[in-house]
Formats: C-alpha cells, structure tokens, sequence
C-alpha cells in the first residue's frame, strides 16, 4: 500500500513537547460475541478494520470500550455480549503500551456456581483490582458510532450521558459521584411513595444529594469552559465546523451564580419543597439527573438540532476530536479513540482532514468501514486488517 510523502508514522514513543502516547499493542477476546477467542497483535499505530455488515467490525470496537468504566459503546448488559451458544462468561483483554511500561488489563465476567458473574471484574498485570475505575489510571476511551448520529435531536438523557462521559475522561471520579447521586436519588423515591416517609432519612439522603449534585455540576462546568476555551482557540484550523457550547441545568446555572455552599443549600430547599409534586410524580424533579448540554453549529449560528444530518454528522466529530485533544491536554496521556463507520458520509476532503487530525493528535484510533478504499490514504499510517467469518487477517 502506498505511503504519501507529506504524511509520517507517528512512533510509539512521542516527544516532550506532546502528551504520552497511550496505545493497545495486543488485544485477546474470549467468548465475547461473535469471536470464541481472538488474539491480535498491534504495533502501536492506529487500526482499521474493514469487511462486509455484520463481520464483527464493531464487536472489536465495544471489547475495547470494555477497556473503559460502563457498559461499554453499545450500553448492552453484562450477559447481552457472550458468545451465543455458550456458558455465558467473557473476557477482554490487553497490553497497553506507552513510553514507560506496559500494563496488561483484563476485564470480564467469570463463572460462578450459580452461573455467570452479574458484576465484572478487573485485573491489571493479573492482581484483581478493587474497582473498574482503576481502568482510567491507564487508559482512557473515546468513541463515536452511527448510533449517536441522532445526539442532537433525541433525548436530553442521551446528550447528558455523552457530556458526562467527556466529563470522565479528564475526571476519573465523576462517574463514581454520578452513580452515588442515581442511586441516593432512587432511595428517596422509594421513601416518597410511602405514605407516612421518615422526614428525617429523607432529609439526609436530600442533604448527600446536594452535596453529589454540586461536585457533579462543578465537574461539568468546569469540562466546559475547557471544551470552549480549546474550541474557541482552534475554531479557524479546524476542517470541522466549530461547536459552540452551553450547559443546561438546575445546579449548573445556580452555580454560575452562587458560590457551592449556597447552591448546596438552595438544592436542599428544592428538594424539600417539591417533596409532595415528586411523590405524585414517583421521581425527583430537580436536579443535574436532568441536565442538558446545548450544541449551537458556530459558522451557521444555528442550533444543532435545526442543522442537516451532514451538518450534524461533521460537528459531532468535531466535538469528539476536541475530547480527545482535551483529555491529552488535561491528563498527559493520549486517549484511545473508538470511530465506527466514520468514514461513510464523509467525502474525501474530510475524510483526508480527520486522518490528519488524528495523527497530529497523537492518538491511536480504530477506525471501521466497508470499504478499504476510503483508508488507503493512511497509507504506513495505520495498521489494517480485514474482518470475515470471525476471523481478523492483516492486509498487507
């Protein structure tokens, strides 16, 4: 395959000047959808997978988001990604390299006696590790897939989850604090449907909440006055067209004005105060769980729901380069950048633009599509291989 002149192979091992190059130099699956075991051996550069629909393309792409806290770039459940027919575990994992050390992760869901694991599990260098958190001190997973082609238009839910998410890969406990929130918020549910609730649980569990909700809401804040200070000092270079960003929120706006104490003690009235309008309503009417993150298309000065799918498309890969390039920035460490299908509605220019973004960058991607054509320029640039019938064959 041919190697343009005006392009180089970006190396393993980055200079002072850079962030650290992070990169996945081996992956294995065990028994994880259409794969009984795989074992694929990389050298540090981005990778391309092509084949035909349905060959196992984004299957690889979801093993790797399992490299990351969550339920992966499917959502799907624990049990939903096992190798059908089997015993119902799985497993991932990988060695990953930057210019330090190697570390080896495994994640997955072992057997038990009464079945597969409900919860999995995570080694690093083969020691179990107490949490899945821990993933984020050694890698960091971005991705973008057909499946969020509609962000702009669906639900807030969809659009609060992609933000938190950016959120997390500059911030490994906002998850943890996110999660804390949901589940002190499903507690006071469930008080609020009995008749005659215990007034002071309530106000406890009203009081832990406040105090997850400003640390949540200051997180996102604080994500997006980076993401606009960087989009605003690229917005000229960029071949994407610029996103201008705004949060939408109860707790975000109160602490675009008050300082975290008073939010926290505002938040506790709210929640106090609607108590008999949540009951009714068997949910929590208040709070960052509702949240939204507004996206405007900056040249057209246009609301990005009200924009053409292209248009749409093009901005979302905007924000999605503008994430990694953030996480670089904020953690010294070059994320993993997961990008499905990324290259079937661009044309050739843009196509040329993303791939030279990505090595300027520094990151290591895994790109998808049909058609290998569409990759050639990467050329030496990334390695690439043909996906078939389970199999992963390099292409020479």
């Amino acid at each position: 395959m041919r190697r343009r002149p005006d392009r180089v192979k970006t190396p393993l091992v980055s200079d002072a000047a850079r962030p650290t190059r992070t990169a996945i130099v081996q992956l294995k699956l065990t028994s994880f959808r259409n794969y009984g075991r795989l074992s694929l051996d990389l050298d540090g550069r981005s990778v391309v997978l092509t084949g035909a629909n349905g060959a196992g393309k984004t299957n690889l792409l979801e093993a790797v988001s399992f490299l990351s806290p969550g339920r992966g770039l499917r959502r799907a459940k624990l049990d939903a990604v096992a190798r059908q027919p089997g015993a119902g575990s799985w497993a991932v994992a990988a060695t990953v390299a930057n210019t330090s050390r190697k570390i080896d992760l495994g994640t997955g869901i072992s057997l038990t006696a009464d079945g597969p694991d409900t919860r999995r599990s995570l080694r690093v260098d083969h020691t179990p590790a107490r949490t899945i958190d821990a993933l984020l001190d050694y890698l960091r997973v971005l991705w973008l897939t057909p499946a969020m082609d509609g962000l702009f238009t669906g639900p807030a839910s969809d659009r609060r989850r992609f933000l938190d998410r950016a959120v997390f890969a500059i911030d490994k406990l906002h998850g943890t604090r996110v999660n804390a929130y949901e589940k002190a918020m499903r507690g006071r549910n469930r008080l609020l449907v009995d008749a005659t609730p215990n007034a002071a649980w309530l106000t406890a569990i009203e009081a832990e909440m406040a105090e997850l909700a400003v640390a949540i809401a200051a997180a996102r804040r604080e994500w997006a006055g980076h993401a606009v200070a960087l989009i605003a000092a690229g917005r000229d270079d960029s071949p994407f067209p610029f996103a201008e960003i705004e949060l939408g929120g109860w707790m975000e706006h109160a602490l675009a004005e008050r300082s975290a104490g008073e939010a926290e003690d505002r938040f506790c009235r709210a929640l106090r105060d609607e108590r008999p309008r949540a009951s009714g309503a068997g949910r929590t009417l208040v709070g960052p769980h509702l949240s939204d993150l507004h996206v405007r298309h900056g040249p057209k000065e246009m609301a990005a729901e009200n924009c053409s799918t292209g248009e749409q498309k093009a901005l979302l890969i905007g924000l999605v380069l503008a994430q990694a390039r953030l996480a670089a920035q904020l953690t010294d460490e070059t994320p993993v950048v997961l990008l499905d299908e990324i290259a079937a509605h661009l044309d050739e220019a843009r196509r040329e633009a993303l791939y030279t973004i990505i090595e300027d960058l520094g990151c290591q991607a895994f790109m998808t599509g049909t058609d290998a054509v569409a990759f050639a320029s990467l050329g030496d640039n990334a390695q690439q291989f043909a996906v078939g019938d389970s199999k992963v064959t390099p292409v020479a």
